[in-house]
């Protein structure tokens, strides 16, 4: 079943090229867009269920063998991402087409809006099932190429300034990418992830912890961990509801998955868990103190992203089976969660005119349902029981009492406080859109049905991942495994010791 591992990437950009082509008949282009990611997630959930029982699937491009070739990697980890990735690429999709609808030929979106997104979903493919550093950093920069344009949509000064922001941090980031991975390569030869993970532990300790010190940098600010965190709320408010909502739910967590990759499968000795653990405390207070402050919805949600990506750092550093399990699972959640908020918070400032809690108000009178829609995922992120978000912070704070350290006990305390924060701040904003009184009568429009049914799909999603919480926990717990134990993952791409399947099997030398 190897032929569905390329698909994720290759299916979007043929599509991209299509819609295109069809740049002034926007009805086929939409209906090119839907019927792409619709086949990306029909092979994502048949990744799932060929990794977790046939084990990771491979493919080298053009036939030349790893480390030679590039060579793509579908285990669990990557299909999950790559399952929930598809779920809400496609509900923000079909959010954003109902909403052009809706708003008739002013809203609909712009003719190169449909190609972008086809290629962002195909750059979080590659990024996801990338097997070389290099090109990680190729997926990297088409998803970051794709959401310069979309984040500017519409030319207004103030997305222009934000994304001139956004361009200068991910320029910067990318800069400390290359430049990690042309020092990686001039130590040890290569940039097959599974051939790094042996040459690593041959090279000096202080050569290799500088080489994980400027990864990790590249990686942090891709994530948004604190300090590296600054740049991300001024960013994704000031797009689009659909745009927002998906680089809230999607672009940090391929920062995020990188780390994993790089934690678990590069730099195993531990060095840096110390220095991640603060970063995960930190970014959790941080990020929800700035939450607590806001008074606009967009600029609250965009805080608690940064504080949220605490957990799932925090759950790396703890570098146990549980903690490692718990974060994969806590990312997984967290995706569909935060998007369906933004989407929310889109059909809000529809309805109110504003996303400003100081003017906002009686929208619970006027609109109950969007009460109900924004009520469910809030709390999930809140972590209220019995919802995922409560299953995933268990099972990170289970992770951080087994290892029993002063500082894992600290940020064990600090995850606490930052759920208690949250539903402080998620209650705050609720009340004041839902229940007072507004100060003056709201001047905005109806919202549709068909807007309703994605953001609602994603808020029910993230309740169904509490109901099959302990499938779910049982695959992420595989995959956990499988991620600590790398065998599976560089057996599967160097199958014949030191060289994967392909033409260039029976060369010598190293790839260099």
């Amino acid at each position: 079943m190897t032929w569905l591992v390329p698909l994720p990437v290759v299916v979007p950009l043929i599509a991209a090229g299509l819609a295109l082509a069809m740049s002034r008949r926007p009805r086929v282009q939409g209906a090119i867009s839907v019927a792409a990611l619709s086949i990306v997630l029909a092979v994502a959930i048949g990744l799932i269920f060929v990794t977790h029982t046939q084990g990771p699937q491979v493919v080298n491009v053009g036939g030349w063998s790893a480390p030679v070739g590039i060579a793509l990697v579908g285990d669990r980890l990557s299909a999950l991402m790559l399952l929930v990735s598809a779920i809400v690429l496609l509900c923000v999709l079909l959010y954003s087409l109902a909403q052009g609808i809706a708003d008739g030929n002013e809203g609909a979106p712009v003719a190169i809006y449909h190609p972008t997104y086809l290629v962002l979903s195909a750059g979080v493919a590659n990024a996801f099932l990338s097997g070389d550093l290099f090109n990680l950093y190729v997926g990297f920069e088409i998803l970051l190429a794709a959401s310069f344009v979309l984040l500017t949509l519409g030319g207004t000064g103030e997305r222009i300034r934000a994304g001139s922001i956004y361009v200068i941090v991910s320029l910067l980031s990318s800069v400390l990418f290359l430049i990690s991975i042309a020092m990686i390569y001039a130590a040890t030869g290569t940039l097959n992830l599974a051939q790094l993970s042996e040459r690593l532990l041959e090279i000096d300790p202080g050569v290799r912890l500088v080489l994980q010190v400027m990864l990790l940098m590249g990686f942090a600010i891709k994530a948004a961990v604190f300090p590296l965190s600054a740049w991300l709320p001024d960013s994704y408010p000031t797009a689009p509801a659909p745009v927002t909502a998906v680089f809230a739910g999607l672009l940090t967590k391929v920062g995020v998955y990188a780390i994993i990759r790089m934690q678990t499968l590069l730099f195993t000795d531990g060095a840096l868990d110390t220095v991640l653990m603060w970063a995960a405390l930190l970014t959790m207070l941080v990020g929800i103190i700035g939450a607590v402050a806001q008074d606009d919805i967009k600029r609250l949600l965009s805080f608690t992203l940064v504080s949220h990506i605490g957990y799932m750092i925090f759950g790396i550093s703890l570098a146990n089976q549980t903690g490692l399990s718990s974060a994969i699972f806590y990312v997984a959640h967290h995706i569909t969660v935060q998007t369906a908020l933004f989407l929310v918070a889109g059909l809000i400032e529809r309805r109110g005119g504003t996303t400003s809690l100081e003017k906002l108000g009686s929208l619970g009178k006027f609109a109950p349902a969007l009460a109900i829609l924004f009520f469910v995922p809030a709390m999930n992120l809140a972590g209220i029981p019995p919802m995922s978000g409560f299953l995933g912070k268990v099972g990170l704070l289970q992770a951080g009492l087994e290892l029993g350290s002063p500082l894992a006990l600290a940020t064990v305390a600090g995850g606490l406080l930052t759920s208690l924060l949250t539903l402080y701040a998620v209650v705050k904003a609720w009340n004041k859109a839902f229940w007072q009184d507004a100060p003056e009568k709201l001047p905005g429009d109806s919202t549709p049905r068909s807007m309703f049914g994605p953001a609602a799909v994603l808020a029910a999603l993230g309740v169904l991942f509490a109901v099959v919480g302990g499938p779910l926990y049982h695959y992420t717990d595989a995959a956990a495994r499988d991620l600590q134990a790398q065998t599976p993952y560089v057996d599967a791409v160097l199958v014949h010791g030191d060289r994967g399947e392909g033409d260039s099997d029976a060369a010598g030398g190293d790839d260099g």
